[in-house]
């Protein structure tokens, strides 16, 4: 196989923040063309769970989103902290912070990008079960996170519907079900 890897010639960053950078690199290809600018946005790492109750029902949020105008069905999850000690740390902070539950057990369950042409980040995917309610949401000053129950075959009617649109957590639904034993090939 071919290395179709480009190097970096240089790099100018045009905006920094803390959720989101942008820098436009000068690249080259293996054939030596120069590939000017070529734009990539920085964003920190993410880690989603797909969250379940020690009752077997499923936990979703509804929340708008500006971006799109409308609020939408979503699965918990945010992005990975300075002081979080690892990813899993991360998500069980995620998961305590925006439904008030507490997981017997965590599953990796991959990672996925959501576009690795202009995104520079992973989101790392988790199955969460065993969850039992211990507090009140604790959310940040920007959200407003409505929390649904639901049984599986209601979040599979979710999924038919296409009522959730956010694409990586879609992904992280179905390899969920797949690891459950719902998802058949």
């Amino acid at each position: 196989m071919k290395d179709l890897s480009w190097k970096i010639v240089s790099t100018q960053y045009l905006f920094r923040d803390t959720w989101f950078t942008i820098r436009a690199d000068t690249c080259q290809d293996r054939t030596g063309k120069i590939i000017s600018p070529y734009y990539v946005y920085e964003f920190p790492t993410w880690v989603t769970a797909v969250a379940i109750t020690r009752e077997g029902q499923f936990i979703m949020e509804r929340q708008y989103r500006h971006a799109l105008g409308q609020t939408d069905y979503e699965i918990p999850g945010g992005c990975v902290d300075d002081t979080d000690p690892s990813l899993d740390a991360a998500i069980e902070r995620e998961l305590l912070e925006e439904t008030g539950y507490r997981f017997d057990r965590l599953e990796y369950l991959g990672k996925t990008s959501s576009n690795p042409s202009t995104n520079n980040n992973w989101m790392h995917m988790y199955l969460a079960t065993g969850g039992i309610l211990e507090q009140a949401q604790q959310l940040d000053h920007n959200e407003e996170i409505e929390l649904e129950l639901f049984t599986l075959a209601q979040l599979k009617e979710l999924l038919k519907q296409n009522r959730i649109v956010q694409s990586m957590h879609v992904t992280a639904l179905f390899y969920a079900l797949e690891k459950l034993g719902e998802m058949h090939y």
